[in-house]
Protein backbone atom coordinates (compact mmCIF):
# COMPACT_ATOMS: atom_id res chain seq x y z
CA UNK A 1 0.00 0.00 0.00
CA UNK A 2 1.23 3.53 -0.82
CA UNK A 3 2.72 5.72 1.92
CA UNK A 4 0.86 8.92 2.70
CA UNK A 5 3.57 10.12 5.11
CA UNK A 6 7.26 9.44 4.54
CA UNK A 7 9.65 10.30 7.39
CA UNK A 8 13.38 10.07 6.65
CA UNK A 9 16.15 10.42 9.27
CA UNK A 10 14.31 12.99 11.40
CA UNK A 11 16.06 14.25 14.53
CA UNK A 12 15.26 16.99 17.03
CA UNK A 13 17.73 18.52 19.47
CA UNK A 14 16.65 21.51 21.57
CA UNK A 15 18.88 24.49 22.38
CA UNK A 16 19.64 23.15 25.83
CA UNK A 17 21.16 20.05 24.23
CA UNK A 18 18.33 17.61 24.90
CA UNK A 19 17.76 15.26 21.96
CA UNK A 20 14.08 14.37 21.72
CA UNK A 21 14.29 12.37 18.48
CA UNK A 22 17.21 10.45 17.00
CA UNK A 23 17.27 9.61 13.29
CA UNK A 24 13.64 8.45 13.02
CA UNK A 25 12.48 6.96 9.71
CA UNK A 26 8.94 5.75 9.18
CA UNK A 27 6.51 5.09 6.33
CA UNK A 28 2.83 5.57 7.23
CA UNK A 29 0.46 3.81 4.88
CA UNK A 30 -2.66 5.37 3.45
CA UNK A 31 -5.83 4.28 5.25
CA UNK A 32 -4.19 2.56 8.22
CA UNK A 33 -4.43 3.07 11.97
CA UNK A 34 -0.92 3.36 13.39
CA UNK A 35 -0.49 3.38 17.16
CA UNK A 36 2.65 5.00 18.56
CA UNK A 37 3.53 3.64 21.99
CA UNK A 38 6.18 4.80 24.38
CA UNK A 39 6.73 5.98 27.97
CA UNK A 40 6.44 9.64 28.96
CA UNK A 41 9.16 11.71 27.30
CA UNK A 42 9.86 9.06 24.66
CA UNK A 43 9.35 11.49 21.76
CA UNK A 44 5.84 10.60 20.55
CA UNK A 45 4.35 14.08 20.81
CA UNK A 46 7.53 15.66 19.46
CA UNK A 47 7.30 13.52 16.32
CA UNK A 48 3.64 14.39 15.79
CA UNK A 49 4.33 18.08 16.40
CA UNK A 50 7.10 18.09 13.80
CA UNK A 51 4.90 16.43 11.17
CA UNK A 52 2.10 18.92 11.90
CA UNK A 53 4.43 21.92 11.68
CA UNK A 54 4.23 22.91 15.36
CA UNK A 55 7.87 22.05 16.14
CA UNK A 56 10.84 22.55 13.81
CA UNK A 57 12.97 19.49 13.17
CA UNK A 58 16.76 19.65 13.45
CA UNK A 59 17.39 17.39 10.46
CA UNK A 60 15.71 14.97 8.09
CA UNK A 61 12.82 15.22 5.65
CA UNK A 62 9.06 14.65 5.86
CA UNK A 63 6.77 14.22 2.87
CA UNK A 64 3.00 14.37 3.30
CA UNK A 65 1.39 12.81 0.21
CA UNK A 66 4.48 13.92 -1.71
CA UNK A 67 4.53 17.49 -0.33
CA UNK A 68 7.60 18.55 1.64
CA UNK A 69 6.51 19.59 5.14
CA UNK A 70 8.78 22.66 5.05
CA UNK A 71 9.12 23.91 1.46
CA UNK A 72 5.49 23.03 0.61
CA UNK A 73 4.01 23.41 4.08
CA UNK A 74 0.66 24.85 3.00
CA UNK A 75 -0.27 21.78 0.97
CA UNK A 76 1.18 19.42 3.57
CA UNK A 77 -0.67 20.92 6.52
CA UNK A 78 -3.95 21.16 4.63
CA UNK A 79 -3.96 17.36 4.49
CA UNK A 80 -3.58 17.00 8.27
CA UNK A 81 -5.98 17.26 11.19
CA UNK A 82 -4.65 17.25 14.77
CA UNK A 83 -6.52 16.41 17.96
CA UNK A 84 -4.29 17.53 20.86
CA UNK A 85 -4.30 15.93 24.27
CA UNK A 86 -5.40 19.15 25.94
CA UNK A 87 -9.01 20.36 25.69
CA UNK A 88 -8.26 23.54 23.71
CA UNK A 89 -11.76 24.91 23.11
CA UNK A 90 -13.47 28.28 23.47
CA UNK A 91 -16.01 27.26 26.08
CA UNK A 92 -18.60 29.95 25.34
CA UNK A 93 -18.86 29.18 21.61
CA UNK A 94 -21.41 26.72 20.28
CA UNK A 95 -20.39 23.39 18.80
CA UNK A 96 -21.59 24.50 15.35
CA UNK A 97 -19.66 27.78 15.41
CA UNK A 98 -16.50 26.07 16.71
CA UNK A 99 -16.43 23.52 13.91
CA UNK A 100 -17.47 26.00 11.20
CA UNK A 101 -14.76 28.46 12.24
CA UNK A 102 -12.07 25.76 12.06
CA UNK A 103 -13.12 25.08 8.48
CA UNK A 104 -12.73 28.77 7.58
CA UNK A 105 -9.21 28.86 9.07
CA UNK A 106 -8.08 26.60 6.23
CA UNK A 107 -9.71 28.77 3.60
CA UNK A 108 -12.47 26.26 2.92
CA UNK A 109 -15.79 27.69 1.71
CA UNK A 110 -18.79 27.36 4.00
CA UNK A 111 -20.41 23.93 3.71
CA UNK A 112 -23.26 23.52 6.21
CA UNK A 113 -24.14 20.13 4.75
CA UNK A 114 -20.65 18.77 5.43
CA UNK A 115 -20.59 20.19 8.96
CA UNK A 116 -23.98 18.64 9.66
CA UNK A 117 -22.83 15.26 8.33
CA UNK A 118 -19.66 15.48 10.42
CA UNK A 119 -21.52 16.29 13.63
CA UNK A 120 -23.98 13.47 13.01
CA UNK A 121 -21.13 11.02 12.37
CA UNK A 122 -19.57 12.01 15.70
CA UNK A 123 -22.93 11.89 17.50
CA UNK A 124 -22.85 15.64 18.21
CA UNK A 125 -25.77 16.77 16.07
CA UNK A 126 -28.17 17.11 19.00
CA UNK A 127 -25.55 19.32 20.72
CA UNK A 128 -24.84 21.52 17.68
CA UNK A 129 -26.34 24.67 19.24
CA UNK A 130 -25.05 23.99 22.74
CA UNK A 131 -22.15 25.97 24.17
CA UNK A 132 -18.96 24.00 24.79
CA UNK A 133 -19.11 24.78 28.50
CA UNK A 134 -22.27 22.66 28.85
CA UNK A 135 -20.71 19.51 27.37
CA UNK A 136 -19.25 16.50 29.15
CA UNK A 137 -15.56 15.64 28.83
CA UNK A 138 -16.30 12.92 26.30
CA UNK A 139 -18.40 15.27 24.18
CA UNK A 140 -15.64 17.90 24.25
CA UNK A 141 -13.19 15.33 22.87
CA UNK A 142 -15.63 14.60 20.07
CA UNK A 143 -15.75 18.32 19.31
CA UNK A 144 -11.95 18.35 19.09
CA UNK A 145 -12.16 15.57 16.50
CA UNK A 146 -14.85 17.48 14.60
CA UNK A 147 -12.63 20.57 14.60
CA UNK A 148 -9.70 18.56 13.27
CA UNK A 149 -11.87 17.10 10.49
CA UNK A 150 -13.65 20.34 9.58
CA UNK A 151 -11.35 21.07 6.61
CA UNK A 152 -11.69 17.50 5.27
CA UNK A 153 -8.13 16.27 5.90
CA UNK A 154 -6.94 12.87 4.74
CA UNK A 155 -4.76 12.32 7.83
CA UNK A 156 -5.80 12.58 11.49
CA UNK A 157 -3.40 12.69 14.43
CA UNK A 158 -4.83 11.79 17.83
CA UNK A 159 -2.53 12.61 20.76
CA UNK A 160 -3.74 10.58 23.76
CA UNK A 161 -7.37 10.79 22.55
CA UNK A 162 -8.88 9.02 25.56
CA UNK A 163 -6.69 10.38 28.37
CA UNK A 164 -8.85 10.95 31.43
CA UNK A 165 -11.92 9.41 29.79
CA UNK A 166 -13.80 6.59 31.53
CA UNK A 167 -13.84 3.06 30.13
CA UNK A 168 -17.29 3.33 28.53
CA UNK A 169 -16.41 6.57 26.73
CA UNK A 170 -13.07 5.11 25.63
CA UNK A 171 -14.89 2.28 23.86
CA UNK A 172 -17.22 4.78 22.19
CA UNK A 173 -14.17 6.73 20.99
CA UNK A 174 -12.69 3.53 19.57
CA UNK A 175 -15.83 3.10 17.47
CA UNK A 176 -15.54 6.69 16.23
CA UNK A 177 -11.92 6.10 15.18
CA UNK A 178 -12.80 2.88 13.36
CA UNK A 179 -15.63 4.63 11.51
CA UNK A 180 -13.23 7.37 10.40
CA UNK A 181 -10.73 4.80 9.14
CA UNK A 182 -13.53 3.13 7.18
CA UNK A 183 -14.13 6.44 5.35
CA UNK A 184 -10.48 6.43 4.17
CA UNK A 185 -8.90 8.67 6.81
CA UNK A 186 -5.38 7.65 7.85
CA UNK A 187 -5.12 7.74 11.65
CA UNK A 188 -2.02 8.01 13.81
CA UNK A 189 -2.60 7.89 17.54
CA UNK A 190 -0.38 8.05 20.58
CA UNK A 191 -1.61 6.29 23.67
CA UNK A 192 -0.58 5.07 27.11
CA UNK A 193 -3.35 2.48 27.01
CA UNK A 194 -1.91 -0.70 25.55
CA UNK A 195 -5.37 -2.21 25.18
CA UNK A 196 -6.28 0.75 22.97
CA UNK A 197 -3.50 -0.12 20.53
CA UNK A 198 -4.28 -3.82 20.77
CA UNK A 199 -7.96 -3.17 20.03
CA UNK A 200 -7.67 -0.67 17.16
CA UNK A 201 -4.26 -0.51 15.50
CA UNK A 202 -3.28 -2.09 12.21
CA UNK A 203 0.38 -1.46 13.00
CA UNK A 204 2.25 -0.60 16.18
CA UNK A 205 5.32 1.62 16.51
CA UNK A 206 7.32 1.76 19.73
CA UNK A 207 9.35 4.89 20.55
CA UNK A 208 11.79 4.90 23.46
CA UNK A 209 14.36 7.57 24.35
CA UNK A 210 13.80 9.34 21.05
CA UNK A 211 14.40 6.28 18.90
CA UNK A 212 11.92 4.23 16.91
CA UNK A 213 12.54 0.82 18.41
CA UNK A 214 10.14 -1.14 16.24
CA UNK A 215 7.31 -0.80 13.71
CA UNK A 216 5.33 -3.92 12.96
CA UNK A 217 1.88 -5.12 11.95
CA UNK A 218 0.11 -5.81 15.23
CA UNK A 219 -0.73 -9.43 14.47
CA UNK A 220 2.76 -10.12 13.13
CA UNK A 221 4.33 -8.53 16.21
CA UNK A 222 2.33 -10.69 18.55
CA UNK A 223 3.13 -13.82 16.56
CA UNK A 224 6.86 -13.08 16.57
CA UNK A 225 7.30 -11.76 20.11
CA UNK A 226 4.25 -12.99 21.96
CA UNK A 227 5.57 -16.04 23.77
CA UNK A 228 3.02 -18.73 24.61
CA UNK A 229 2.93 -21.06 27.58
CA UNK A 230 1.20 -24.39 28.13
CA UNK A 231 0.35 -25.58 31.65
CA UNK A 232 -0.54 -29.21 32.38
CA UNK A 233 -2.12 -30.23 35.68
CA UNK A 234 -0.73 -33.69 36.46
CA UNK A 235 -2.88 -36.56 37.71
CA UNK A 236 -0.04 -37.64 40.02
CA UNK A 237 2.81 -35.59 41.47
CA UNK A 238 6.18 -35.90 39.76
CA UNK A 239 9.52 -35.68 41.59
CA UNK A 240 11.53 -34.67 38.51
CA UNK A 241 11.15 -34.40 34.75
CA UNK A 242 12.27 -37.66 33.09
CA UNK A 243 15.23 -37.26 30.73
CA UNK A 244 13.12 -38.46 27.82
CA UNK A 245 10.75 -35.48 28.34
CA UNK A 246 13.36 -32.83 29.09
CA UNK A 247 13.50 -29.94 26.58
CA UNK A 248 14.12 -26.19 26.67
CA UNK A 249 11.18 -24.30 28.15
CA UNK A 250 9.72 -27.23 30.11
CA UNK A 251 9.66 -26.85 33.90
CA UNK A 252 8.10 -28.65 36.87
CA UNK A 253 6.28 -26.82 39.67
CA UNK A 254 7.75 -27.05 43.15
CA UNK A 255 4.85 -29.17 44.35
CA UNK A 256 5.33 -31.52 41.39
CA UNK A 257 1.68 -31.20 40.37
CA UNK A 258 2.04 -29.25 37.15
CA UNK A 259 4.28 -28.89 34.10
CA UNK A 260 4.78 -25.58 32.32
CA UNK A 261 6.05 -25.34 28.77
CA UNK A 262 7.12 -21.94 27.37
CA UNK A 263 7.50 -21.74 23.59
CA UNK A 264 7.66 -19.09 20.89
CA UNK A 265 4.46 -17.94 19.20
CA UNK A 266 5.83 -18.54 15.70
CA UNK A 267 7.93 -21.10 13.91
CA UNK A 268 7.39 -23.89 16.42
CA UNK A 269 4.48 -25.83 14.96
CA UNK A 270 4.36 -29.39 16.18
CA UNK A 271 6.24 -28.83 19.43
CA UNK A 272 3.16 -29.01 21.65
CA UNK A 273 1.75 -32.15 19.93
CA UNK A 274 5.19 -33.73 20.22
CA UNK A 275 5.29 -32.99 23.94
CA UNK A 276 1.82 -34.49 24.40
CA UNK A 277 2.84 -37.59 22.44
CA UNK A 278 5.95 -37.99 24.60
CA UNK A 279 3.86 -37.67 27.76
CA UNK A 280 1.49 -40.35 26.50
CA UNK A 281 4.38 -42.70 25.70
CA UNK A 282 5.76 -42.23 29.22
CA UNK A 283 2.24 -42.71 30.60
CA UNK A 284 2.26 -39.33 32.29
CA UNK A 285 -1.44 -38.50 32.79
CA UNK A 286 -2.79 -34.99 33.22
CA UNK A 287 -6.22 -33.78 34.30
CA UNK A 288 -6.31 -30.35 32.68
CA UNK A 289 -4.35 -28.06 30.37
CA UNK A 290 -4.42 -24.35 29.63
CA UNK A 291 -2.52 -21.97 27.35
CA UNK A 292 -1.60 -18.31 27.67
CA UNK A 293 -0.02 -15.83 25.27
CA UNK A 294 1.83 -12.61 26.02
CA UNK A 295 -0.28 -9.51 25.51
CA UNK A 296 0.86 -6.45 23.61
CA UNK A 297 1.51 -4.86 27.00
CA UNK A 298 3.96 -7.62 27.93
CA UNK A 299 5.75 -7.16 24.59
CA UNK A 300 5.87 -3.38 25.01
CA UNK A 301 7.32 -3.58 28.52
CA UNK A 302 9.95 -6.03 27.29
CA UNK A 303 10.98 -3.70 24.45
CA UNK A 304 11.29 -0.48 26.45
CA UNK A 305 13.09 -2.12 29.38
CA UNK A 306 15.42 -4.26 27.31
Amino acid sequence: MASIISIKNVSKTYKGGFTALKDVSLEIEQGEILALLGPNGAGKTTLISIICGIVTKSSGTILVDGHDSVSDFRHARALIGLVPQELTLSIFETVWDTVSFSRKLYGKPANPEYVETLLKRLMLWDKARNKIVTLSGGMKRRVLIAKALAHEPRILFLDEPTAGVDVELRKEMWNVVRDLRDTGVTIILTTHYIDEAEEMADRVGVINKGQLVLVEAKESLMRKLGQKSLTLQLAKPMKAIPKALARPGLSLAEDGLSLSYAYGAAGEKGMVPQLLDDLAQKKVAFTDLSTEQKSLEDIFIGLVHA
